[in-house]
């Protein structure tokens, strides 16, 4: 697995003939470390149209210095966000980056881990990362100290010598890519070579940054234009800063197409965050993709009347595709761990008979379910999925409608899906039991899901009252929740204290374990009929 740190640094462009002034004149700094040299060199990594650049995601193998290895570096709150880190996508200004960097050990030149690997397959979308650019760096580096002692910073001189690499310049390794015949940039050369200072906090706190402005202003260091070498040598700023930009916020008189695009933007986003765990089989990863696959899916069909028909069906086939890959192993380990909890309330003799036959039963659909998962993880089906979320963002297909005024807009959605989720109570309540009734209590729940998710995507505009009709629509999804899945483990002990040959142990616990899935979910029915009592209020007439 690769080391994980956050790198807080401020990164300064001087001339080459500038120098380095009195650091210990910082406010806060007491003593200023011999200067130690390093030579570094690093091969950069990325696909032709240059994919992680464009999204400030660098990945590198580098020699020489105390952390050599190969290096992923993303925004600090993972991929897609731009909390807290400054102006991370186009680097420039006064603000430190926040980016959270991974580490794995060297190991071989052009072959890059699979524990780095995970977390940017959702970029590549099929394409290999080969060598795109080679940086030699001198630096010198000045530890920073503190009057207790503490290491605060490193400030790092560097003189940087670049190259660009074509894209087969992998072919021999890494370590030995050669200048190919793709063109550089227009207006670059295939060498670049430049200076820069980088500050990095080691143990000091952000205040040292604006505390170190003047002194290194005033020996000619000025914010940096790019966020980092590469963005540098590839010339990037242009394409970094409109990737910055995002969505538009949504604003009360503002188009109702803006709220669309501000939630399901949050939603690619978060499924592009928990891509990599899914992956690496990280707990909770799946159950969070799925739901942002959920809330995206949702939120496409409540807006739908705004936008061409054929493109909102496309995605939401294709979402819902993915939420079904996702829900098999998901589902089979909500189960796993349900029927686990309820183990420990049998007597040891037949929770100890019934323990590894679960197991063996449960445990082997759940991982061929993940074994399907990371298949359809890495098929051009998942990878145009994501290009086609994106697409519909940079080029929403909107209608004439799509203009209409976000607040006036928003009190008819959700209007609308309260009174959808009103008429499946109704039939649920008709229905009194049986197959029938659980089937139609299941759609309460799909329905309270989604007036939830339309509730969520109009806060914008609504603010708590919106919150409000989320939450009541939440507590309704969670209780019927746990209904079915109380249907669901009922059937599925039934089913395996049918089987033959069964030892009497193991179907008597399997009868105590039906019994009581049977009682909870009367328990859950009961829970659900108060809560939506008390919903009702909060969904009667849906004026927000």
């Amino acid at each position: 697995m690769a080391s994980q740190a956050v790198e807080v640094e401020m990164k300064y462009d001087v001339g080459q003939d500038a120098e380095v002034p009195s650091l210990a004149e910082i406010p806060g700094v007491t003593r200023v470390g011999e200067p130690h040299v390093d030579t570094l060199e690093a091969v950069y990594f990325d696909t032709q149209t240059h994919a992680l650049a464009s999204r400030d995601i660098t990945l590198r193998r580098r020699t020489g210095g105390v952390d050599a290895g190969w290096h992923l570096k993303l925004t600090a709150e993972g991929p897609g966000s731009d909390e807290e880190s400054g102006d991370a996508a186009g680097g420039s200004g006064s603000e430190p980056r926040r980016r959270r960097e991974l580490h794995a050990p060297l190991g071989q030149p052009g072959v890059v881990p699979d524990s780095l690997l995970a977390h940017v397959l959702a970029y590549l979308r099929g394409e290999d990362a080969a060598p795109v650019v080679r940086l030699k760096t001198q630096r010198t580096t000045y530890a920073l100290y503190g009057g207790d002692g503490v290491h605060l910073a490193d400030l790092a001189d560097d003189r940087v010598s670049a190259e660009l690499l074509g894209a087969a310049g992998g072919a021999g390794g890494a370590g030995d890519a050669a200048v190919g015949d793709t063109a550089a940039p227009e207006g670059e050369a295939r060498t670049r070579e430049w200076r820069e200072w980088e500050l990095e906090l080691v143990h000091g706190s952000p205040e040292l940054f604006p505390a170190a402005e003047e002194i290194l202003a005033a020996a000619g260091a000025l914010p940096a234009k790019h966020g980092s070498k590469l963005a540098k040598v590839l010339a990037l700023a242009a394409r970094e800063s409109g990737a910055a930009a995002g969505p538009k916020s949504p604003g009360k008189k503002g188009p109702v197409s803006d709220l669309l695009t501000a939630y399901l933007a949050e939603q690619i986003s978060e499924i592009l965050a928990h891509d990599p765990g899914v992956r690496l089989e990280e707990p909770e990863a799946v159950h969070d993709l799925r739901s942002a696959t959920r809330r995206a899916r949702s939120a496409l069909q409540a807006y739908r009347r705004f936008y061409n028909a054929l493109a909102v069906r496309h995605l939401g086939t294709e979402l819902k595709w993915l939420g079904r890959v996702l829900g098999v192993p998901r589902d089979a380990e909500v189960m796993l761990d349900r029927l686990r909890g309820h183990m420990a309330e049998l007597p040891p003799i037949l929770a100890s008979a019934v323990k590894d036959r679960l197991e063996d039963d449960l445990g082997a659909s759940r991982d061929a379910a993940h074994r399907k998962l990371q298949m359809a993880m890495v098929s051009a089906r998942y990878f145009q999925l994501l290009d086609g979320l994106e697409g519909f963002l940079d080029n929403p297909p909107v209608r004439p409608g799509a203009a209409a005024p976000a607040r006036k807009a928003a009190v008819k959605l959700v209007a609308k899906a309260a009174k959808r989720l009103e008429r499946a109570a109704r039939t649920a309540k008709r229905t009194r039991r049986g197959a029938e009734h659980e089937t139609a209590l299941h759609q309460v729940r799909k329905d309270a899901k989604r007036l939830r998710h339309v509730a969520e995507s109009v806060e914008p505009v609504h603010g708590k009252h919106a919150t409000k009709i989320a939450k009541a629509a939440r507590r309704q999804q969670q209780i019927l929740g746990d209904f079915h899945d109380s249907v669901v483990a009922r059937d599925l002990l039934a089913k395996l204290a049918a089987a033959p040959d069964l030892p009497e142990a193991v179907a008597s616990a399997y009868v105590t374990l039906h019994t009581r899935q049977v009682q909870l979910a009367a328990d859950a029915e009961a829970e659900y009929r108060k809560e939506r009592k008390k919903s009702r209020k909060v969904f009667r007439g849906t004026v927000i």
